[in-house]
């Protein structure tokens, strides 16, 4: 049976720890340069109707660093939902690949991409949610602390996809998550009153950031105005001060707390260079840990693990 991976909740909690578990042996391998290649001669088609470095660049690397070929389509090639039907674009493209990542804007795009294609479909992020993302952070979090027992993640800033992840793998893992946002800045109201719902997790949506980061283990933050909100930078700088993540906010936390933010960062903006580069700051790690939890994830649901 295909399995795509479009939400966080498609993985029970026992896959996400395995898929953890698994993005921990995929990367010894990496480092060691072991011959490990599944997916030898095997294709990805990686369809962009939203740009992004890091996801190309961890997803194209990963997959050919596991022995396939992984194939870009930009904008450019693939106007989806536009020059041609999402539906007619899943059975074409799913006719010439084992495998379907797409980075988009319109989350109905991503469903409907996975529903007419015959191979699985992972989500590279669209304006509902980002969920290689989380399942990277969560595993960051888990290398540096070596356990996910009693955590606390804050997140300062704009309630966006990331934070709509977040609430997801609540669902699923239990933690105590916050959203610290402006007014008018919340997350979207269902995914909330689900993951309420479910029971599992203590879930807080705040407009205080300093009040909201006191015990976190981890500050976690983005940009301000996302790809497509760029035109509301300006007022979106107005009403987001006071919840720049710097010293006097991480000092606040009254612990030794990690720094997250799943970049691009406006250095200056949301977040300070002092905060970046301090020794809180598992950014990089948090990079670097897309591409293996994306390998896990994709060994997973196309059957190699």
């Amino acid at each position: 049976m295909k399995r795509d991976f479009l939400h966080i909740t498609d993985f029970t909690a026992d896959e996400i720890h395995a898929t953890f578990a698994l993005a921990r042996e995929v990367k010894a391998r990496f480092k060691n340069r072991d011959d490990y290649k599944p997916f030898k001669d095997h294709s990805m088609a990686m369809i962009f109707a939203k740009p992004s470095a890091r996801t190309r660049i961890s997803f194209e690397t990963g997959f050919f660093r596991l022995g396939g070929h992984a194939l870009y389509l930009g904008p450019s090639d693939i106007s989806i939902g536009k020059r041609e039907a999402v539906k007619d674009i899943a059975r074409v493209v799913a006719r010439y690949n084992d495998v379907i990542m797409a980075r988009l804007f319109d989350h109905a795009h991503v469903l409907e991409l996975a529903e007419y294609a015959s191979v699985p479909v992972i989500n590279g992020l669209t304006d509902y949610n980002h969920p290689c993302q989380i399942m990277a952070d969560m595993f960051t979090i888990l290398e540096h602390r070596g356990h996910l027992d009693d955590l606390k993640v804050v997140y300062v800033g704009d309630g966006n996809n990331i934070v709509h992840s977040w609430l997801r793998l609540a669902q699923r893992l239990p933690l105590h998550f916050v959203c610290a946002c402006p007014e008018g800045y919340t997350p979207d109201d269902t995914t909330v009153a689900d993951t309420r719902a479910a029971g599992l997790s203590e879930i807080e949506i705040r407009h205080d950031p300093k009040a909201a980061v006191k015990d976190a283990d981890v500050v976690y933050t983005d940009v301000w105005a996302s790809m497509g909100q760029k035109d509301q930078a300006e007022e979106r700088k107005a009403r987001f001060k006071g919840f720049q993540v710097n010293s006097e906010l991480m000092a606040a936390t009254g612990k030794k707390s990690l720094f997250m933010h799943c970049l691009p960062a406006e250095r200056g903006v949301e977040t300070t260079d002092a905060v970046l580069e301090s020794e809180a700051s598992i950014v990089f790690d948090e990079a670097e840990n897309r591409m293996h939890a994306q390998n896990a994830i994709l060994l997973k649901i196309c059957g190699k693990a």
